[in-house]
């Protein structure tokens, strides 16, 4: 059974059951009872941070009129802001999302352009900023945040350990670097023992994705301290009965 510390993150909201980062899902994994969500940002060409995890709104645009634009970050807010995505709205600023969500977001960084405008807007929103985290698989977007929001936290993610074509240094390195306080890790080459090792040295571990009851036993017998999942609801009985 799961300690009441161990964290259960809504990946995009609860996109298994509702649009991936639309106020929808983030609402409805805040239902289900999530810890805290996970989501994406990105830069509009004329500095608007938005919550995107694809570079285009290709995937999630409801119909053709969304499709074939290019990437967002060569668009302006304007030429995007009434295009319906499937989730029957428009894609979300960040503000709209602190806006719409009231648990810990985990904020993944997908382009280092965003990196200036998180920082303005967690500045001028400090009650919000105490529940964000950022976290990237760059390790450079992470530099940039610890430059331009030094009081929030950061998290490293990582495919697999040791993830040496991404972090040829090694990730103890990387961690070290960016100051990053959290390790989100795929499960393949996370092992008990790395898990006990890297909370000797201080830092939270995460193991991702959880999509099944066998991953929900797994992730309580290497210790880590929380996962990620598209499922809430199932995952917490998962880990609940485990």
């Amino acid at each position: 059974m799961r300690s009441e510390s161990f964290t259960l993150v809504g990946h995009r909201g609860a996109m298994a059951h509702a649009p991936e980062n639309s106020i929808a899902s983030f609402r409805l994994a805040e239902e289900m009872g999530v810890d805290e969500i996970e989501l994406d940002v990105r830069l509009t060409a004329d500095g608007v941070a938005i919550v995107l995890h694809d570079a285009t709104l290709d995937r999630t645009a409801a119909d053709d009129s969304g499709r074939g634009l290019g990437p967002v970050a060569e668009l302006s807010f304007d030429q995007i802001k009434d295009i319906e995505l499937d989730s029957g709205r428009g894609v979300l600023t960040f503000d709209e999302a602190l806006d719409n969500t009231t648990v810990t977001l985990q904020v993944e960084i997908k382009a280092i352009e965003v990196v200036p405008e998180l920082g303005r807007i967690v500045a001028a929103r400090p009650e919000d900023a105490q529940r964000i985290q950022f976290t990237s698989f760059s390790a450079e977007a992470l530099l940039a945040v610890a430059e331009a929001a030094p009081f929030i936290p950061r998290g490293l993610i990582v495919s697999a350990y040791p993830s040496a074509d991404a972090h040829p240094a090694g990730i103890e390195s990387v961690l070290a670097a960016t100051g990053s306080g959290a390790f989100y890790c795929g499960w393949d080459g996370l092992t008990a023992d790395l898990v006990r090792d890297l909370h000797e040295a201080g830092l939270q571990v995460h193991a991702w994705p959880l999509r099944t009851p066998a991953d929900a036993a797994r992730a309580l017998e290497l210790g880590v301290d929380g996962t990620t999942t598209d499922f809430p609801a199932d995952a917490r009985e998962w880990l609940d009965r485990t």
